[in-house]
């Protein structure tokens, strides 16, 4: 995990209103961290909701997409202080987002990284200690520890 994040790519408070301030508050803040524009990153992933919700149930949101002059797979995580309705397949608010962007020809290296994030994202007590976690450098490192 520690190639797909590194400790600034890790908020422990983002504030947001609706799944469309999570998407923007979270590509404005990716976008800072790659030295990209926010406006392509947030288009992107507005663009996949629309083919239907990346909120996977539980608390837990992965938005992805590629990313043109991104150059490798990166990952930004979030944990929201109040959870947020972003249309889940169980119907529950997002209060964890995992943010994964890829370069635009990243075919099995953008689904390797899906299926790492969702597979660590599904451990209930990995979530229950980042939703406690004091700080961002604690929850990178419990995002991190293999």
């Amino acid at each position: 995990m520690q190639e797909l994040l590194s400790p600034k790519a890790v908020l422990a408070s983002l504030s947001a209103s609706s799944k469309k301030d999570i998407l923007k508050s979270i590509a404005e803040a990716s976008a800072a961290l790659i030295a990209k524009d926010p406006l392509p990153i947030f288009d992107i992933l507005w663009e996949r909701e629309r083919l239907g919700s990346t909120g996977v149930g539980n608390g837990i949101a992965i938005p992805h997409g590629r990313v043109p002059g991104v150059e490798q797979v990166v990952g930004f995580f979030a944990r929201l202080p109040q959870p947020v309705d972003f249309e889940s397949v169980d119907e529950k608010p997002v209060d964890l987002v995992f943010l994964l962007l890829a370069p635009e020809e990243a075919g099995a290296d953008h689904l390797h990284a899906l299926a790492t994030i969702s597979r660590r994202l599904r451990d209930a007590d990995l979530c229950a200690r980042l939703r406690a976690a004091k700080d961002s450098q604690e929850m990178y490192e419990i995002l991190t520890v293999e």
